[in-house]
């Protein structure tokens, strides 16, 4: 991608430029989210942003490198948001939680963000016609989540299960969250991550807490 490929002796971009660049994927995102991925093109992108067609293919070699972009900022910012908040904790069900909650709250403020992935991931195919951003883009998330469990594991906290099966079950979860909500703009989003940090809760810890009643 051109800001991370320069060619040798190629200025960085300014400041000026990179202004641009960030203009150009919030318009994509938002274009994206209203008209989905079908309807979107590097017209109707350069129309919302009030700039031409050739100020896009300047900063971006075609649709598929904005694209790229689009997942890479986004992604940027959800981890951005969420995981100073998972590592505040210092037990594995105190980042789990922390996690499904801090994701939902990124979720109430920038829905936009996450309409315009749906649309990108559900459509954007390989060569082959497979998914470009299918199960497997997902595998750091489930890799890192797994890591969280183990851990919790080896010290105690939590009971024994196949961590990889629970980080995807967990994400999974996460998904349907975020598509129910979209559905059901009323649906208090807060509420349902707090049950299924419950529900996760109770399905990974080693035992109840002694004295402790169900939540």
């Amino acid at each position: 991608m051109r800001p991370e490929n320069k060619a040798p002796g190629q200025k960085a971009a300014s400041f000026i430029e990179e202004a641009r660049r960030a203009q150009i994927i919030e318009n994509a995102i938002e274009t994206f989210g209203e008209l989905g991925y079908t309807n979107t093109s590097l017209a109707r992108i350069a129309e919302r942003a009030g700039i031409s067609k050739g100020v896009i293919s300047y900063h971006f070699a075609g649709k598929s490198e904005l694209i790229e972009q689009i997942v890479d900022h986004v992604y940027r910012d959800i981890t951005r948001f969420v995981l100073p908040r998972v590592e505040e904790e210092t037990t594995a069900t105190g980042a789990l939680r922390a996690g499904i909650r801090s994701v939902a709250e990124y979720m109430r403020g920038h829905r936009a963000q996450l309409l315009a992935l749906g649309e990108i991931f559900n459509n954007v195919r390989t060569a082959d016609g497979r998914r470009r951003y299918g199960v497997a883009f997902n595998e750091p998330i489930h890799e890192a989540r797994a890591e969280m469990f183990r851990r919790g594991q080896q010290n105690g906290e939590l009971r024994s299960f196949d961590p990889r099966v629970m980080a995807v079950t967990v994400q999974a979860a996460i998904d349907a969250m975020f598509a129910y909500w979209v559905a059901h703009p009323d649906h208090d989003l807060e509420a349902h991550a707090d049950e299924l940090a419950d529900l996760f809760e109770h399905a990974t810890r080693a035992e109840r807490p002694r004295g402790t009643a169900d939540r």
